[in-house]
């Protein structure tokens, strides 16, 4: 009978499950746009990421993960963003600043607010759902093929930290 009670309690209160905002276009850094739903089925880490922060070394990281991996599905998204106002001024100079100096060429957004009113959508459900809100640059949320949370890393943890690494193994087909 209890359960019952419980389970008219949520419905009656509008219970949801979690879901994360997968379907929102990003502008893509390439022109176009880019969702995380077309990546459906793939592990993806979402890094907000600045090119003139003492973690921008990290790209090299990024990259090397996404080499890595990409081929067993990995898709590694870089969210350039001014937030923490230490961007490039446009995303065209972001573009070049991470071709010539780290050799990027994952996918990557146009310049794009992680946090506060006017942070993207995608971000803003990772902030309503799981309470995440990136607090500086290089934050990284790995996504798990089924469009979940796996987990959140810091701007301290490295692209190819053992941790990292071990949490992606574990989502490759």
């Amino acid at each position: 009978m209890s359960r019952i009670l419980i389970l008219m309690a949520l419905i009656l209160t509008g219970f949801q499950a979690k879901a994360l905002d997968l379907n929102a276009p990003f502008d893509s850094i390439d022109g176009g746009t880019l969702t995380l739903s077309q990546w459906s089925g793939q592990p993806i880490l979402v890094v907000n990421t600045a090119s003139r922060c003492a973690f921008t070394k990290q790209y090299s990281g990024l990259q090397a993960l996404y080499d890595t991996y990409r081929d067993r599905g990995l898709v590694v998204l870089a969210v350039p963003s001014n937030d923490f106002r230490q961007e490039l001024s446009n995303s065209e100079k972001v573009k070049e600043f991470c071709e010539l100096q780290y050799g990027v060429d994952m996918p990557m957004t146009g310049i794009t607010h992680v946090k506060g009113p006017e942070a993207h959508p995608f971000f803003q459900s990772l902030k309503r759902e799981e309470g995440f809100v990136p607090s500086w640059n290089f934050n990284k949320v790995l996504i798990g093929p089924e469009g979940d949370l796996v987990a959140t890393y810091s701007s301290q943890m490295k692209p190819k930290s053992s941790r990292i690494r071990r949490e992606i193994e574990g989502l490759l087909k």
